[in-house]
């Protein structure tokens, strides 16, 4: 009995938690993520590397445009894994370090900003992360603020 009543009870919040297709990010809108991104920074003269990764910090698309190492597309990743893990940006990681003892030490924690939490459209519901770097910080966040927009879904307010 108590088996059934666990395989209930798990079944249930499964169910619940599913997210409907508009509340994933798939490869089109992760793609369209990125195309937004370099497009703002073509348009100012930049050059970055990309990385969007779904909430478990999977990377669904990535780009390393011109001028950027294999490096920078490392810390991309690493910043849109921390966004993914944490639910906010990488440019609130650096106060949060300072407000919680330990933290600095949790895994996938990056303190400089460009790391942004995707939202799906209406603002409901955290499908993903966009991180960017090769550029100062705040560039690389609003790089990716830019490409979470061009693709018709949220950023988080702090993140702009």
């Amino acid at each position: 009995m108590r088996l059934v009543a666990a395989a209930t009870m798990l079944s249930l919040g499964f169910a619940a938690s599913a997210q409907t297709p508009s509340q994933r990010l798939d490869a089109a809108t992760a793609q369209a993520i990125v195309e937004g991104c370099a497009a703002h920074a073509r348009g100012r003269q930049q050059s970055h590397a990309i990385a969007v990764t779904d909430t478990g910090g999977h990377l669904i698309a990535a780009l390393r445009m011109d001028g950027n190492t294999q490096g920078m597309m490392k810390f991309a990743i690493a910043k849109a894994r921390a966004s993914a893990a944490w639910g906010f940006a990488t440019a609130g990681m650096s106060e949060a370090v300072k407000a919680t003892p330990g933290f600095a030490a949790a895994p996938y924690v990056v303190t400089v900003a460009g790391g942004v939490p995707v939202f799906s459209a209406d603002g409901r519901v955290r499908i993903g992360a966009v991180g960017a770097s090769g550029e100062a910080p705040a560039d690389d966040a609003a790089c990716a603020v830019a490409g979470i927009e061009a693709a018709k879904m949220r950023a988080a307010a702090a993140a702009r």
